[in-house]
């Protein structure tokens, strides 16, 4: 074949377009807040190997989690003729390729052009409703995966372009919110249909070689401009270890462990060391364990180059079976996402020494994810509500850290907008700021974490709440303080408050309040050494107190 590098370029760039293309039929036709409004999922195509070659935007920590998904179908389905045109594959299998826990569901679709299979499109979302027996399919006391929803085990939910009734039956019965969860379903097999229609147009107007090279040239490019980046960072042995607090029933802290090894040829990231899987549904699979690492990978080499499979050819994850980050069937996995992201912070915590430039001071360390469920007082519906938090991140050695921000596995992730929130759900937001807690002093400072208050509306609602970052603070570096924590409060009527680092389907009676803290993240350098005019800003800000400021900092008025 005659290489045509021009045309080879203008269909890597086609390839890298049909994940933008999805991610926008999914935003569209979703039904769910969690997914339009704040982009909890991620779309994306992969060769017909699994080989990931173009991801849209969309939640960072499922980086490892597409062309996983894909892999572990191939191996369900081993035989030509297993997979055939029209058959659209469905999974949420926590152990296996494309794992994270049952909410997130991924849509496989295989792509044919003249009755070959050359790709497939995919995309994983979070589904608010998935059964099990918590509203919102979340749940800080499970203790076997059996009791956190249904389990999708690579089932065609579509087979010869027929839907599968009797599948769909069951997740209608079995789901608080039938309506909806069918609707993200319906969305996630649209978005996979535009993404594979669009690679079908690219076969047809390129011809299949010219099109399989290119994707071969892009995976290549990925690896070449990894490389690259890969060569001018320092070489050696780097450790860090860390702790998640508790796992939901009491038990804990256990241990988080580290070593990355850095040489010219690839980055190993060895988390031997870490606890074995605990009771509780603080677990993670290795699948999300290896998006963790390739979240920290992409950061210290060229995060500007779209993501695919040649960039993390640089990149070896290990840890033995049966731990924290590696857990096996059936531990429960509701709450998985504390213990990736927990994952991602000891390695960024290894390396944000040797490259100050790239990583900045430990950050919030949670998606303080809330979930709160009721019936709505206008509508008398059932709503469960659930969306990510932001905090702050940490300073680097030459600016203040980001201020409300999603912590390092969200990606593209937004609020869901208070007009929308107060016309779904039975709550009003009172208050969503930028609060002052003590933590995060330095030459730079520590973004501000927030402070967030829903009043009830509905006669009752049920909180439920998770967080890391609870006992334990955002890290600092060279000599900065550490950040603050992630807690929540319930006011109740008679005026007594109480503070939780998590908590399931807790009631809250209408007009009492639920306020949520987030933490700030961790400074660096000396706080004596900060410039006396940020200072004042920060106490004119709020961002701290002139108490605080004068014992942090030394300030002095005038």
């Amino acid at each position: 074949m005659n290489k045509d590098y021009f045309t080879a370029e203008v269909i890597k760039d086609a390839l890298v377009a049909v994940g933008e293309e999805m991610f926008n039929a999914m935003i569209r036709t979703s039904m769910s807040p969690i997914i339009y409004e704040s982009n909890d999922f991620a779309v994306g195509a992969t060769d017909a190997k699994g080989n990931l070659l173009a991801q849209g935007n969309g939640v960072t920590a499922f980086l490892a989690m597409l062309d996983t998904a894909v892999v572990a179908t191939l191996e369900k389905y081993p035989n030509k003729g297993d997979i055939n045109q029209g058959d659209i594959i469905i999974t949420n299998i926590p152990y296996e390729g494309g794992g994270s826990h049952l909410s997130d569901v991924v849509i496989i679709c295989p792509v044919f052009f003249e009755n070959e299979l050359v790709a497939f499109t995919v995309n994983k979302a979070h589904w608010t409703e998935v059964g099990g027996a918590e509203p919102g399919s979340v749940s800080t006391r499970s203790t076997e995966i059996y009791q956190e929803g249904l389990q999708f085990n690579f089932l065609k939910v579509y087979e010869a372009g027929k839907i599968n009734a009797a599948l769909e039956g069951i997740i209608r019965s079995n789901v608080r919110l039938p309506d909806s969860t069918m609707g993200d379903l319906h969305a996630g097999v649209a978005a996979a249909k535009v993404g594979a229609n669009r690679i079908i147009e690219l076969f047809s107007k390129y011809k299949r070689d010219n099109v399989i090279h290119a994707m071969q040239e892009l995976l290549d490019y990925g690896e070449r401009m990894t490389r690259a980046e890969l060569l001018k960072l320092p070489k050696g042995e780097f450790y860090a270890e860390d702790i998640v607090e508790d796992d939901g029933l009491g038990n804990g802290p256990f241990k988080i462990c580290a070593k990355v090894t850095i040489t010219d040829e690839k980055i190993l990231v060895d988390y031997s060391g870490t606890d074995p899987q605990v009771p509780g549904p603080f677990n993670c699979s290795f699948t999300g364990l290896v998006t963790g690492a390739r979240c920290i990978f992409k950061a210290i080499t060229n995060p500007e180059i779209p993501a695919n499979g040649g960039c993390f050819r640089l990149l070896e994850v290990s840890c033995p079976d049966g731990t924290l980050l590696s857990a096996t069937a059936p531990a429960p996995v509701s709450i998985y996402y504390e213990a990736l992201i927990a994952a991602i912070d000891v390695m960024w915590k290894a390396l944000a020494p040797i490259v100050p430039d790239r990583l900045p001071a430990g950050h919030q360390r949670s998606v303080g994810a809330t979930f709160v469920s009721g019936v709505h007082p206008d509508t008398k519906k059932f709503f469960v509500m659930g969306e990510p938090l932001v905090g702050g991140w940490g300073a680097s050695t030459e600016l203040d850290g980001d201020n409300g921000q999603f912590c390092c596995g969200n990606g593209e992730t937004y609020n869901i907008p208070v007009e929308l929130f107060e016309s779904r759900y039975g709550l009003e937001v009172e208050q969503y700021a930028f609060h002052n807690e003590d933590g995060g002093a330095g030459e730079y400072r520590g973004g501000k974490g927030v402070v967030l208050d829903y009043r009830v509306t509905s006669d009752e609602a049920y909180l439920t709440y998770a967080a890391t970052r609870t006992e334990s603070r955002p890290w600092s570096m060279n000599g900065g303080q550490e950040g603050s924590n992630n807690y929540a409060e319930i006011h109740r009527h008679d005026g007594d408050v109480e503070r939780h680092h998590m908590c399931t389907t807790v009631a809250v009676k209408k007009n009492e309040l639920i306020r949520i803290f987030t933490a700030s993240g961790g400074g660096v350098g000396d706080p004596q050494k900060r410039a006396h005019e940020k200072i004042s800003s920060d106490i004119k800000n709020g961002y701290v107190t002139e108490e605080q400021a004068s014992l942090d900092y030394g300030y002095k008025a005038g």
